[in-house]
């Protein structure tokens, strides 16, 4: 298959978070052939049942090319004109697996080894995949994590804090409100206390961004509430610990604010002769830590796409990753070999 191809058998395969097992197999079965071909191993990483990370190893890997095989829902399956190919996944993350695979084909062609491939499960929900791996490396130097960056290579990506915030009252008739004490007022008002902390800014990522990302509570119209809690998930630029105490104080006695999530920004370095951005999404880059050597950031496609009806990558920009790719692992064996002598 071409890179158009396997883009679009890649994204024909409902691969949801939890629901990874079909992509998976499909890419075993796809990059077994190549490894029987080219002296190489593949081999599933369990994560739990019906889920597992695909490696794919040629030598002793010193850069490791990953993305992650599951989207999020609904599925959307694929379909093609002139300019896109368009589908859940195609820029999140299958085209870049297909631009990984074709890489790894013309790596090979040329002679070149001492490179993996490693496609992982539950990037969007959690890096369970990510998670398994870091606790199995291979000792890969480089570690080229694939997302949608219009193919350039990320200097910064922001980091992410997740809170919950909780209230709790008095249930009472809505008739005798003063009989009552509303969880839902408290949490309003704790809400935009927080929404007033100053949120910081860095010179390369720019400002932290807020947002609220559920309200719930109350149990009818006519009952004041006893219960009601809201997720809020903040871009972080910097050290997350002063804001987690500005939004304990902010929050007060009215509600009670706890850490979900951490993920800390990231920066990363520069490479020759590639163009350069920031990004304002996470990545499993922080789960993997450096377990896989030292992380860089570049796929095609565009964030703005992903995770809407409208998703799509340009098969231009498809194709040109895939020598992109191959590229950057050439580059990245000649630096670690010229830093080992």
């Amino acid at each position: 298959m071409n890179i158009f191809e396997l883009t679009r058998a890649l994204v024909d395969i409902e691969s949801t978070t939890d629901n990874e097992c079909e992509v998976g197999d499909f890419l075993h079965g796809h990059l077994s052939k190549l490894a029987a071909a080219t002296d190489g191993k593949v081999d599933r990483m369990e994560v739990e049942p019906r889920r597992f990370n695909v490696l794919a190893c040629w030598g002793q890997p010193v850069v490791t090319l990953s993305t992650h095989m599951d989207t999020v829902p609904p599925f959307l399956s694929s379909r093609e004109d002139d300019e896109f190919i368009w589908g859940r996944g195609a820029c999140d993350a299958k085209g870049i697996i297909a631009a990984m695979v074709m890489a790894a084909e013309k790596l090979l062609a040329g002679g070149t080894k001492n490179f993996a491939l490693l496609f992982v499960v539950g990037e969007e929900r959690n890096s369970a995949g990510a998670a398994v791996a870091a606790r199995s490396p291979r000792g890969s130097r480089y570690l080229v994590n694939g997302e949608p960056t219009g193919n350039k290579l990320v200097l910064a990506s922001k980091g992410a804090l997740r809170l919950e915030v909780t209230a709790q009252g008095r249930m009472a008739h809505s008739a005798y409100p003063e009989l009552g004490e509303s969880a839902i007022e408290k949490l309003l008002d704790a809400l935009e206390a927080m929404r007033r902390v100053p949120l910081p800014q860095d010179a390369l990522l720019g400002p932290s961004t807020m947002n609220i990302g559920t309200i719930a509570g109350g149990r009818a119209p006519n009952v004041i509430a006893d219960d009601a809690r809201a997720e809020i998930l903040v871009r972080l630029v910097g050290d997350p610990a002063p804001l987690r105490e500005a939004f304990a104080r902010a929050a007060g006695t009215r509600a009670q604010v706890r850490e979900v999530l951490s993920i800390p920004a990231i920066r990363f370095r520069r490479v020759d002769g590639f163009p350069t951005t920031v990004v304002s999404f996470t990545t499993d880059v922080p789960v993997f830590g450096r377990s896989w050597g030292e992380p860089l950031l570049l796929g095609p496609g565009d964030i703005h796409l992903a995770h809407t009806a409208e998703e799509r990558i340009s098969k231009p920009e498809l194709a040109v990753a895939a020598g992109m790719y191959a590229d950057i692992v050439r580059r990245l064996q000649a630096s670690g070999a010229s830093e080992q002598s």
